[in-house]
Order: structure tokens, then C-alpha cells, then sequence
């Protein structure tokens, strides 16, 4: 599949599942204490009156915890349907309909990127780009928290929820994804990984903290 029919694809998927996923998963934080525990991280050492940025956003429920911190936040997705399902719900974020390969951003625009199992949906030869616009779009020294399944699988998704999608998620391996983002000027601070909590879907995660150079 071309890269733009399959972004296509991903987006249609996403416009599909757009007020299930925003009524399903809204308040999925409050049982990740580790992720509370990484945005908390991230919040503390960004630049004071910078805005965050919530790559992948889907309806907005992170961007939305941090705005609750006192964070300027702007919530980046692809899925149309996913900005609207986040505009109706959470009024204090900004909501930017984009791509990962070429942000709605200007040139250092952020203190610091969160980008929560967004990765996992680009083609492998669309990550050193994708990681080239994350750092275009950050400030000097700014952080870029990642999460994304640890694996080599590709798990391929007809239905969700009852509804007919088209999306691959793709694991990735630590390593390889750290050694991405130093090729993409970027220092990789924190990589750790998790077991899946109870509710979650059955994979290992990892997180990823790194700081633009």
C-alpha cells in the first residue's frame, strides 16, 4: 500500500472509532499511575510558559491531564474525527488536525512533545522523519516523552469495537528507535519498559525520554 493510501487508511480507521474511543478510554490515565508518574516528569522540566504538545492526541484525554496541571497544551492528530471528539470534551486544549510526517507547528514552537502509541502506526521508513519533525517543532534542550509496544509483530486490526477499521500496530524495538532518534539529534535520556496492566491489551510497553540537542 502507498504511504498515503495507508495514512489514509489509518485515518478513516480512526474517524471510524472517533466517540467510542474518546467515551471508552477518556479517563485511562487514572489507572496508569507510571504514565501519570512520566507526564508529571515532563511537565517538571519543561521550559515555564511553553506550550505541550500531544502528538496523536486521539480525542485528547492526555493533553487534557496536563492542561489540569497548569500546561498550555495542543493536542495534534490525524483523524479529524478524533479533533472534533476532543474539541466537544475538552475546551482548554487546542486542537490541530495534522500529520506526524509534517506538523501543524512552527519552528520551536513547543517546550516539550508527548506522543503516547502514535509511532506505532507509521511505516518503518517514516520514522526518521517523523522524528526530524518532532525536533523541528521543539525548543533547544526540549523533551520528547515516546510510548509504543516492545516487538517485532505487526498486529493488523479489521474491527474495533464493533466497527470495521484498517490499521496495522506496529512494535518496535527499544534500541532501534533509540538509535533513530540520536540519528535525528535527539539525546536519549530514560528507556524502560512495562508489563500491560490488567485492562490493557497483552504486550510489553516501553517508554522513551529524550531531549532535543
Amino acid at each position: 500500500m502507498a504511504d498515503h493510501a495507508y495514512r489514509d487508511s489509518v485515518r478513516r480507521s480512526y474517524d471510524t472509532v472517533a466517540e467510542e474511543y474518546a467515551t471508552r478510554l477518556h479517563n485511562e490515565l487514572a489507572e496508569k499511575p507510571l504514565d501519570r508518574a512520566l507526564l508529571a516528569c515532563l511537565l517538571e522540566q519543561t521550559e515555564p510558559g511553553a506550550a505541550i504538545a500531544d502528538l496523536g492526541c486521539g480525542p485528547g484525554h492526555v493533553a487534557a491531564w496536563l492542561a489540569e496541571k497548569g500546561a498550555r497544551t495542543v493536542g495534534i492528530d490525524l483523524s479529524a474525527g478524533m479533533i472534533e471528539a476532543g474539541r466537544r470534551r475538552f475546551a482548554q486544549v487546542e486542537f490541530r488536525e495534522g500529520d506526524l510526517l509534517e506538523l501543524p507547528a512552527k519552528d520551536g514552537e513547543f517546550g516539550s512533545i508527548v506522543a503516547f502509541y502514535t509511532i506505532i502506526h507509521l511505516k518503518p521508513g517514516d520514522l526518521p522523519r517523523a522524528f526530524e519533525e518532532a525536533r523541528r517543532v521543539l525548543r533547544p534542550s526540549g523533551i520528547l516523552l515516546l510510548s509504543f509496544h516492545v516487538g517485532e509483530e505487526i498486529r493488523h486490526l479489521d474491527e474495533l469495537w464493533g466497527h470495521d477499521v484498517d490499521v496495522d500496530f506496529r512494535f518496535l524495538e527499544p534500541a532501534r528507535i533509540a538509535g533513530l532518534l540520536e540519528a535525528a539529534g535527539f539525546t536519549v535520556e530514560m528507556l524502560m519498559e512495562r508489563a500491560p496492566y490488567a485492562h490493557e491489551v497483552e504486550s510489553r510497553r516501553a517508554y522513551l525520554l529524550a531531549r532535543r540537542t
